[in-house]
């Protein structure tokens, strides 16, 4: 009928004066340490919410009845884990605005432990793939921790299970992502530094690695606080 004809015309024609913004991507590095390292994703995602609120920040926000700031973390930490290579996205319909001097406002509106170290415009640095992490151990664990893991570098396989999504398990030879680790002693303690997966379709996390030397070396898990120091992409640059 006409009368539809009609109303879909209106329609159309309301759509196309509508303007569709320029969205930019923005990118924030920060770190994660000390007490903040106990701050669950879900967590996290409310302290920025809140940090980008009140910092002034040109921050877009999503269209509808909730409009809310649309985030993306990299590679999320598990809980209890530091970090020296955070990243979390959002979008912005700001030109030439002045990201480098935005830091400090962000920094200045997260809680202790969450440090903003750069804001810049994202660029597209490829899918992540791994990640490099210190395991570091008191000098009272050093002897202990500095056998363990010279065992672990001669073994010839580290079978562990790894559950994944909706409790699927698997067995990981830990040996095939990660054949070898490097070990420093630092201020009479032990530094062990190390590279394992951290993308979308594999992903193996540290504890993994200590939960083999627990169980098969008895050194304790938790004497070995985990810091992740770098994000790198498929072709080995860091990821920017």
């Amino acid at each position: 009928p006409r009368r539809h004809a009609t109303a879909r015309a209106a329609a159309a024609a309301q759509i196309s004066c509508w303007e569709v913004p320029v969205l930019t991507t923005i990118r924030v590095w920060f770190t994660k340490t000390g007490e903040a390292s106990y701050i669950s994703l879900l967590d996290l995602q409310r302290v920025m919410q809140r940090a980008l609120k009140r910092s002034g920040l040109p921050v877009w926000y999503t269209l509808g009845f909730n409009p809310h700031i649309y985030m993306t973390f990299a590679a999320p930490l598990s809980l209890g884990q530091e970090s020296l290579a955070e990243t979390v996205d959002f979008k912005s319909e700001a030109e030439g605005y002045d990201w480098d001097a935005a830091a400090p406002a962000l920094s200045a509106c997260l809680p202790p432990g969450i440090k903003v170290t750069r804001i810049a415009p994202a660029v597209d640095a490829g899918d992540i793939a791994c990640a490099a992490y210190e395991v570091r151990y008191a000098e009272k664990d050093a002897q202990a921790a500095c056998a363990a893991w010279e065992a672990y570098n001669a073994a010839p396989a580290a079978e562990v299970v790894k559950e994944g999504k909706r409790g699927k398990k698997k067995t990981v030879d830990l040996k095939a992502h990660l054949p070898e680790v490097q070990l420093m002693r630092k201020n009479g303690g032990l530094v062990v530094c190390m590279r394992l997966p951290a993308g979308s379709v594999l992903n193996v996390n540290p504890v993994l690695v200590l939960g083999w030397l627990e169980q098969q070396h008895g050194l304790p898990a938790a004497s070995g606080d985990i810091l992740r120091t770098g994000i790198y992409t498929r072709n080995g640059e860091k990821f920017s």
